[in-house]
């Protein structure tokens, strides 16, 4: 495999940015699920985190088609035009965009992400469909008016929307900045917005978990922070929680559920309705 070239194109400001010596989340989550924007520090320490826990990529690819059914379910069920998607990560497969136009092709979607080399790539998050939108902000979470103020020059913030923060979260440690910032943003969207969220857990039934978390948190950057289902819940306080709640992504309206019930992942996610 190539060391990744495809940001050498980013301008120099961008480039400058991006430290290929030290693994990172974004790219290992992309090599774990099979794409090729990563290097070969983030495949070393994927790797020995997959021996610590070998089910991790099953938790990576959980997390995206989570993604994909409550897409599909909000715009095809629920009639939402308009996503809001802080943490976007390196795009890959069926990108927010790509799963909302396919079904309503005005759909209009606002990525932001902090990370340079999800910046040098966001070129392929700025394709849509003619009748649709999409644009890219280069900002942190934490940065809730300047994202909303730039996202109003895509979306309709008067009309519903909704908020995709899935494995973002967590690179929040202080739990009351983490619950606020959720609340902050869910709070300056119309009435009948969703919030979209996973999380990675701490569970008893899944120890090899924390080690695998512990051990990128000693060699990654940057920091994961850990909480258990019923903190992760808490995200959705004072919002309509749809079925089946917040629960395994795995276990969110799994499409093909004839050999029965899938398997646990430790990344949890719900959807929520604000009123």
């Amino acid at each position: 495999m190539t060391e990744n070239p495809a940001h050498l194109d980013a301008p120099e400001h961008v480039r400058s940015r991006i430290n290929t010596s030290q693994p990172h989340t974004a790219r290992i989550w992309n090599y774990w699920l099979g794409g090729k924007d990563n290097y070969e520090v983030d495949r070393a320490v994927g790797d020995q985190i997959r021996q610590l826990h070998p089910g991790i990529g099953d938790y990576a690819r959980a997390d995206r088609l989570f993604l994909g059914r409550a897409v599909r379910h909000l715009v095809a069920d629920l009639g939402i035009r308009q996503f809001l998607d802080i943490g976007t990560g390196l795009p890959t497969a069926d990108n927010t965009h790509e799963v909302a136009q396919r079904i309503a092709p005005e759909s209009r979607i606002v990525y932001v992400d902090n990370d340079p080399l999800v910046l040098a790539h966001a070129r392929a998050l700025l394709t849509s469909t003619p009748e649709g939108r999409t644009d890219y902000l280069d900002a942190d979470l934490r940065d809730v008016d300047s994202i909303l103020e730039h996202a109003s020059k895509t979306l309709d913030l008067t009309q519903p929307v909704a908020l995709m923060l899935l494995g973002v979260v967590i690179f929040i440690e202080d739990d009351a900045q983490a619950y606020g910032l959720v609340r902050e943003l869910m709070g300056k969207l119309a009435p009948g917005s969703y919030l979209v969220l996973s999380h990675t857990v701490t569970h008893p039934e899944m120890p090899d978990v924390d080690q695998a978390v512990a051990f990128w948190n000693e060699h990654g950057t940057p920091k994961l922070t850990q909480r258990t289902p019923e903190q992760t819940a808490r995200f959705f306080d004072g919002l309509e929680v749809l079925e089946p709640g917040v629960v395994s992504c795995s276990r969110w309206r799994p499409e093909d559920a004839t050999d029965g019930e899938p398997a646990e992942v430790a990344m949890f996610g719900g959807v929520g309705r604000k009123g």
